[in-house]
Order: C-alpha cells, then sequence, then structure tokens
C-alpha cells in the first residue's frame, strides 16, 4: 500500500458464552497523527466505538459484580477504538435453569377441576331432564329438533374459527353419520321416556348405558371382557326389570306407577333403546378415536338429529307452536343447558381420567330422585329405590374396575 506505515490496533471482546471475537482495524499515518492529537485532549474527549454481542440477549441474567468489571474494561480499553462488527448471539443458560425455568411456565392444574366440569355437566344434564319433564303439550320429537337448531347455531362459528370444515375427514364420515344418527335417537328416546314415566325411572335406565357400552366394545371392538362386566351386565337388567314392573312379575296392577301403566311401559321401552343407542355411539366414538375434532362430531350430531326429527315429527303430524312465553323460554332453555352440559362434560375428560368422570355421573342419579320429590311432590318407591341402587353399583363398578386397571398400566 504505497510507502505508507500500518499501525493494527488489536483488542478481544470476550462474551460469556466461550466466544472470543478479535477484530483489528487498520489505520494510515495520514490518519495517526490526528488520533494522537485526540489522546492529548484527555479521557473524556476520547470516542469508543463498540458493538457487543449482544443482540436479542438479556442482561437480566448478569450479576452487578459482572457489569462493573465491563465498565472497567471499557474504560481501560478507551485509549483504542474498536470497532466491532455486528453479530447475533443467544445467551445459553445451564440445563438446570432451563429446566427449572420450563417447570415454572407450565401452568399448575388445579386439584379436582375435572371432577368439578363433570359435576357441572351433570347438574346441567339434569336440569334439562327436568325442564322436558314440565313441558305440557310438546312432543319429544318437536324438543329435540329445537335443541339440534340451537345446537347448530352455537357449533358452525367454532367450526369456521378452528377451521375443521363442515364435512371430516373422507374416511370417518360413515362413523361421523353414525354417531349423529344413533345419538340423536338416544336424546330423542330419553326425552320420550321422561314424558312417559317417572323422572328418576328413566334417568336410571338411561344411565345403565356404560354396562351395554362393554359388552358392545367386546363384540366390535375386540375388547377385553371379564367375568366383572357379566356380572355387572345382571345387576344392571335386574335394576331396569325393578323399574319397570312388569306385570307377568309383579301383577296387573304395580304400585307406585304415575299414570297410565301403559305409558309406563311405553317410557320403559324407550329408555331402554335409548341406553342401547347410546351405548352404540360410544362404540363408534372409540372407533373413531382422536382424528375427528369434537365440535365435527357435534355437528353431525345436531344435523342429522334435525333432520331426522323434521322428518318424523312431519309423518306424525304432530308439529304444534310453542305457547308465549313461560315454554318458549324453557325450550331455549333446554338447548342452552344441553350445549353447556357437552361442553363441560368434554373438558371433564381432557384433564380428567374417565373413572372419576363417570362415578360422578353418578349424581344425576340423585338429583332426578330429588328433582322428583321436589318439583312433583312424588316419593320414590322401594322398587325404584332398588332397581336405582342395582344400576348405580354396576356403572359405578365398571367406572371402578376401568380406572383401576388404567392407574395399574400407567
Amino acid at each position: 500500500m504505497d510507502d505508507r506505515n500500518h499501525c493494527a490496533h488489536e483488542r478481544a471482546l470476550t462474551v460469556e458464552d466461550d466466544v472470543t471475537v478479535v477484530f483489528h482495524k487498520v489505520v494510515s499515518q495520514d490518519n495517526q497523527s490526528r488520533y494522537g492529537e485526540e489522546d492529548e485532549r484527555g479521557n473524556d474527549e476520547r470516542t469508543e466505538e463498540r458493538i457487543h454481542l449482544r443482540t436479542n440477549c438479556l442482561d437480566d441474567g448478569e450479576d452487578e459484580g459482572e457489569k462493573r468489571r465491563r465498565s472497567e474494561n471499557a474504560q481501560e480499553g478507551s485509549e483504542e477504538e474498536t470497532l466491532c462488527l455486528p453479530a447475533f448471539c443467544v445467551k445459553s443458560k445451564p440445563a438446570s435453569s432451563r429446566e427449572g425455568g420450563a417447570r415454572e411456565e407450565k401452568p399448575k392444574r388445579c386439584p379436582g377441576l375435572g371432577l368439578f366440569y363433570a359435576f357441572l355437566a351433570t347438574v346441567f344434564f339434569s336440569i334439562v331432564s327436568l325442564l322436558v319433564k314440565t313441558i305440557q303439550g310438546i312432543h319429544a320429537i318437536e324438543i329435540s329438533a329445537i335443541r339440534c337448531f340451537f345446537q347448530m347455531i352455537f357449533i358452525a362459528p367454532l367450526l369456521i374459527y378452528h377451521k375443521t370444515g363442515f364435512l371430516g375427514p373422507r374416511d370417518k364420515r360413515i362413523f361421523l353419520v353414525l354417531r349423529g344418527f344413533l345419538g340423536s335417537n338416544a336424546m330423542i328416546m330419553l326425552f320420550y321416556a321422561v314424558q312417559q314415566m317417572p323422572l328418576p325411572d328413566a334417568t336410571v335406565i338411561m344411565f345403565s348405558n356404560p354396562v351395554f357400552t362393554s359388552l358392545l366394545a367386546w363384540i366390535f371392538l375386540k375388547e377385553k371382557c371379564t367375568i366383572w362386566d357379566c356380572v355387572f351386565t345382571v345387576f344392571t337388567i335386574t335394576g331396569v326389570i325393578l323399574i319397570a314392573r312388569p306385570p307377568f312379575l309383579f301383577g296387573e296392577r304395580p304400585r307406585g306407577i304415575e299414570g297410565n301403566y301403559t305409558n309406563h311401559v311405553k317410557g320403559t321401552i324407550a329408555a331402554f333403546a335409548g341406553a342401547i343407542a347410546a351405548a352404540f355411539t360410544f362404540v363408534v366414538l372409540r372407533k373413531m378415536g382422536k382424528s375427528v375434532h369434537y365440535y365435527l362430531s357435534v355437528w353431525y350430531y345436531a344435523v342429522i338429529g334435525l333432520i331426522e326429527c323434521i322428518i318424523t315429527i312431519s309423518i306424525l303430524g304432530e308439529w304444534k307452536i310453542p305457547f308465549c312465553g313461560r315454554d318458549r323460554w324453557m325450550l331455549m332453555l333446554i338447548a342452552v343447558f344441553g350445549i353447556a352440559g357437552q361442553i363441560f362434560l368434554t373438558k371433564a375428560l381432557q384433564i380428567e381420567k374417565a373413572g372419576p368422570v363417570s362415578l360422578m355421573r353418578t349424581v344425576d342419579v340423585v338429583l332426578a330422585f330429588f328433582f322428583q320429590f321436589v318439583f312433583f311432590n312424588r316419593s320414590p318407591t322401594w322398587w325404584s329405590l332398588g332397581g336405582a341402587l342395582c344400576v348405580v353399583l354396576s356403572t359405578s363398578g365398571i367406572a371402578m374396575r376401568k380406572w383401576y386397571t388404567n392407574s395399574r398400566k400407567s
């Protein structure tokens, strides 16, 4: 470079992460005198150009001693002009601190929150049955249609928000259609049974569906069936018989029957069919697994149920406009509480095991007897209490057995 003398100012910048970067600045002889004149002006007028390797790094992890040492180094090196090229660094933390931070960032789950959600779902479902029992002059199928309609309105925006589509995976659509058909039939049967027989009796028979779910899963899904499943099934059928009180066992005029005995038998058959339909629904849901979004499953349930209800009620000619005021508000509450119950039940199953949730659902039977006594002033018979005890014990036994089995596997 011609006859110019070159000098190099060298300085090392060390970062906490054991990275040492050395930069050289070449200063020509013509400019060297200028630097000398600037050095004579004193330390206060000296300039320093320094770019630390601290882009996107936080200084929170540094203590005061490190900051003080860095400032002292800066003062000592003020005689030189150091030019560092911009760079990026990511300050790494020790593994122990990262794990500690992860533990701190993980939200703590509230103990018993899943059981609380299950309890809320049970309360909402019990209130729905009570409202269906209270409404007079409207067919159960029409009540089901109104509930499905409001459920569609509620679910459609959620499907759009989550971008799940309205049809679902091509290979799962047949199962979604079956889920919608069977689930809506179970709802219709339950509402019809509640209108035709005492509220606790219909609730208890409908509550027997977990027992039939185990048998159907053994038949269609090849799940293991033990001797306990057979025992619980016998107990459940015994409880249903005690509630139904057929004439060939209890005589022509059994005691404690609400209204016409023919309607009681119709309600029993409807509740039993609803329990079977609900069991088939759970088997279909197990077959689909988690490959289908929950909202999509509820969407098929609402759409197919609405279509089925409209066709059926049109054939029967049972369309009736609800009375203004009380009945219309109660129909809207049935839809709202039904959706709330499904949401809370889903939340409960997401954060809690199925066994404890099933045990919490037994509160539904207790609430049914309570509502029957408070709102309809009817005391349960010993036959109904005995049948309810058999069904609740069977369902609780299945839930506890599965809970114990899953706990041992985990």
